[in-house]
């Protein structure tokens, strides 16, 4: 990772760019630069589980 990269990395942007170490349009001029690459994207199947994340359910309760 870049010196640059880690200055516009998506974890510390909004930090950077509070404390003054970016403006909005150097950050616009950096997201302006990226490459396309939407057509390397790969389709993706999900399905949601209800309570999947519930501590608390019993699986007599469902």
């Amino acid at each position: 990772m870049t010196d640059t990269d880690r200055k516009f990395d998506v974890r510390t942007i909004d930090r950077f760019t509070r404390d003054g170490v970016v403006d909005e349009k150097e950050h616009q001029k950096y997201l302006d630069s990226l490459p396309d690459v939407a057509d390397k994207a790969a389709p993706m199947e999900s399905s949601f589980v209800h309570g999947v994340l519930d501590e608390d359910v019993d699986e007599d309760d469902e």
